[in-house]
């Protein structure tokens, strides 16, 4: 009954009052009663049907459980970056075929998979896909579906670390699943289980695990990736090119030459390991005066007369593998610590280990491209022939891989670059790698004067000459930037 039709029946009601037919007056005040009580009805419906949206829609806007899609992956601590990134250099210590360039690849595909996790939860960035190497496409987080960035992350490192290390010892198999397991108790600030409800915490597992089997499929082309970590096949039947001026075996060990065809592996971001080529060195000469000669010259000089302190800096910085994580495990270790000590947010953490980890990757890449491409021989070789048939670096054994460019310098300017862009270049740290062997903590003033030792470290240990040290530095620092060349935001 709408108004127009109420209006009616009063009418017809005052009338029949009026003409004293009360008979009618009473048959249509019932009906007037009956009109107004539902139209009243109808009315209280409508109100509170418009109350209930209101409601609603109210509820929607601000839930008694926080809207995960719209927090973002900075609101939360990096703790559980820490405690994944320290396992994995312990894991690079510990498991066997873990040489500098296997160790800075695995490091390099542990950033991108944590950046990649959490990208849908940092606002204004996007994925690298697309942008990397034959990279075309990641999973993609659906925008209506809340994920909990935590729990992602911790999924996505966790599958990244198992593919990583599959030949890893039981013990290190058994330390991976524990970590993955403890992080919502040891972080309980960020795992709060009043706001974080089991389906949220199912769909986030699914979509880290998702995002790290993505990386790791696209990791295993790269031609870097074999099943045991240990010894390439191709390797065994390596034969370097001889002539003079050509790297061989050196002593004591006369190993074979180590990953002779990393060079050729797919780069991360560099089109080729020729993308970012070290400047030429001096031609190979025996000839007194010459600037091959005096480079060889040096290095015996210098080894012979090193003081403690360059002794020191030798050991400090040769970061071999099994006994150490490696160089790239040292820088890694050192910006873990420094993100700790800023208390940086998990976002943060994933940008910074993403750009780090990925730039010291593709640095091994294009110094070993350019090592077996020139193979120019070690200063043990070349002073034995040319100088002194005695002479024998008492410090370090000599690597088993051509002289130039020195790959610590390489990845080190490369690292460099990278961290003081993201912390700035004259930000001073504490380095406290080597701790446990009594060698720290030490100061550095800044991310170069860190690099610059230990690129120098390895002239002082008698195994390059000036030349290879000061040949990687221009190559890391064009890895370095081509890598801050990538647009991380929109």
């Amino acid at each position: 009954m709408n108004a127009m039709n109420t209006m009616w029946l009063i009418n017809r009601f005052t009338r029949a009052l009026s003409s004293l037919d009360l008979a009618g007056a009473r048959k249509l005040f019932f009906k007037l009663f009956y009109t107004l009580t539902l139209s009243l009805a109808s009315s209280l419906v409508c109100t509170l049907t418009a109350q209930a949206q209101t409601q609603l829609q109210a509820s929607a806007k601000t839930p008694d459980m926080p809207n995960l899609v719209a927090t973002p992956a900075t609101s939360f601590g990096s703790g559980l970056v820490y405690d994944w990134m320290f396992l994995n250099l312990q894991l690079i210590q510990q498991t066997p075929g873990f040489s500098p360039p296997v160790a800075a690849r695995a490091l390099g595909y542990l950033g991108l998979t944590l950046y990649e996790s959490l990208v849908p939860g940092l606002p204004g960035y996007q994925t690298l896909a697309g942008q990397l190497n034959e990279l075309s496409s990641l999973p993609l987080a659906q925008p209506d579906e809340p994920l909990h960035w935590p729990t992602v992350a911790n999924a996505a490192l966790a599958t990244m670390t198992r593919m990583l290390f599959n030949h890893a010892s039981p013990d290190n198999k058994a330390r991976i699943a524990t970590l993955e397991r403890g992080m919502p108790l040891k972080y309980t600030a960020d795992f709060d289980p009043g706001t974080v409800t089991p389906d949220i915490t199912n769909r986030s597992e699914t979509f880290g695990k998702l995002m790290g089997m993505a990386v790791w499929t696209w990791a295993r082309t790269d031609g870097g990736f074999s099943p045991t970590g240990g010894l390439r096949r191709d390797q065994a039947n390596y034969v370097p090119p001889s002539g003079a001026g050509k790297w061989t075996a050196t002593s004591p060990q006369f190993a074979p030459a180590l990953l002779p065809y990393w060079g050729n592996n797919r780069p991360m971001v560099l089109r080729a390991g020729s993308d970012c080529p070290a400047p030429m060195p001096p031609a190979y000469s025996e000839e007194i005066g010459s600037a091959f000669y005096k480079d060889g010259l040096e290095v015996l000089k210098i080894h012979n007369a090193a003081t403690q302190e360059h002794r020191q800096f030798a050991l400090y910085w040769a970061d071999d593998p099994v006994k150490t994580p490696t160089p790239a495990g040292h820088w890694a270790y050192l910006t873990n610590d420094l993100l700790k000590a800023r208390k940086a947010d998990l976002g943060t953490a994933a940008i910074v280990f993403a750009r780090l980890n990925m730039a010291m990757s593709d640095a091994f890449i294009a110094a070993w491209h350019t090592k077996y491409t020139l193979n120019v021989t070690r200063p043990v070789s070349y002073v034995q022939l040319v100088i002194d048939s005695n002479w024998v670096p008492n410090l370090l054994d000599t690597p088993p891989f051509p002289d130039y460019p020195s790959g610590h310098s390489v990845q080190s300017s490369a690292a460099a670059t990278v961290l003081g862009k993201e912390f700035g270049v004259n930000t001073p740290f504490v380095d406290n790698t080597h701790n446990d062997r009594g060698w720290g903590p030490r100061t550095f003033k800044s991310f170069k004067a860190a690099a610059d030792e230990a690129a120098l470290s390895r002239l002082y240990a008698g195994i390059h000459y000036r030349f290879a040290v000061e040949g990687g530095k221009p190559q890391g620092q064009c890895v370095a930037d081509k890598v801050l060349a990538l647009k991380f935001k929109r």
